[in-house]
């Protein structure tokens, strides 16, 4: 679902995760900085996630943008390195091998 959110984000289709029922009726400005404020939340290292004081700020208007710029180049620049070490990485699999990823109990048993 995650990966789905930046897609749509990337596109500028955020209308897609608006109920229906609303039509037009909300402020596509909010709309976009509340999934900017979602994605900050759910970086991949928790480090770069914001507090919780951090995200009472952005959702009053206070630093959002700065800290989405600050997120954005950071991601670039880290897509570009996992990019190439993934690469270097896998450079001896063939093109119709498949990596193989097990499940993990994330919580215990039930």
């Amino acid at each position: 679902m995650l990966d789905w959110v930046k897609k749509i984000h990337q596109e500028k289709k955020l209308e897609l995760l608006v109920d229906k029922d609303l039509k037009s009726n909300y402020d596509k400005i909010e709309l976009e900085e509340m999934v900017q404020v979602a994605l900050l939340c759910t970086q991949y290292l928790p480090s770069h996630r914001p507090k919780m004081s951090e995200v009472v700020r952005m959702l009053e208007g206070d630093g959002l943008a700065e800290r989405w710029e600050a997120s954005q180049k950071t991601d670039t620049s880290k897509f570009k390195h996992q990019e190439s070490s993934l690469s270097d990485r896998y450079s001896d699999l063939t093109d119709d091998s498949l990596l193989l990823v097990q499940a993990m109990e994330l919580s215990g048993p039930r």
